[in-house]
């Protein structure tokens, strides 16, 4: 069965929130969305999680990785680039590089920030680095989709992003979240075309 992997770490619930409607724009347009997270990491030392988490997605693993059609890959900004977990996670996927499994599969990305001006587009472009190392082909928005010129909060052509404001507690926008089931429908579309070549 084809999925699409929807990768993300969430602290605050936006970034979350942003990869369920992304799922819902892939199971629109007929692939499976696989929600999966990553656990924190520690300061001190590391630190030991369970192997489920007590609440949400599970944990992903490299299987999901490498078994995907496709992948959304998500963070809030951390001074302009994606959260510790997430990249701790991409950091141990030197097996899938080196067996060449992402080559030539969709990709995209998506953040979340606590201020208009807090990192939206680098941490976007920082993201799609690991993944053009593995050889994926990168998805962002094109400006056939209208919110991209209306939005007054989050929302790129490199991806859809949210504005959480300073408590990280604002709701996605109704553009956020076309955004991000419009994100989730052309990394399903693109995966399908991909498979009858």
């Amino acid at each position: 069965m084809s999925y699409i992997l929807i990768l993300y770490y969430s602290r605050h619930g936006a970034t979350a929130e942003m990869a369920h409607q992304i799922a819902r724009g892939v199971e629109a347009a007929g692939l499976e969305a696989r929600l999966r997270t990553v656990p924190p990491v520690s300061a001190v030392c590391e630190a030991v999680e369970p192997p489920i988490p007590d609440s949400g997605p599970p944990y992903a693993t490299l299987d999901d990785l490498r078994d995907c059609s496709g992948l959304a890959l998500g963070s809030p900004t951390r001074f302009g680039n994606m959260a510790a977990p997430l990249k701790y996670f991409l950091d141990g996927t030197g097996s899938l590089w080196m067996a060449g499994a992402l080559a030539g599969k969709p990709a995209a990305v998506f953040a979340s920030t606590s201020s208009l001006h807090g990192g939206q587009e680098s941490t976007l472009l920082s993201m799609m680095l690991p993944l053009l190392h593995h050889g994926m082909l990168i998805l962002g928005l094109p400006y056939s989709e209208g919110d991209l010129l209306h939005t007054r909060s989050g929302g790129t052509p490199y991806g859809p992003s949210h504005l959480a404001g300073i408590d990280s507690n604002l709701p996605l926008s109704d553009e956020e979240k076309r955004l991000c089931q419009a994100l989730g429908r052309r990394l399903a579309v693109t995966a399908l075309r991909l498979k009858e070549d």
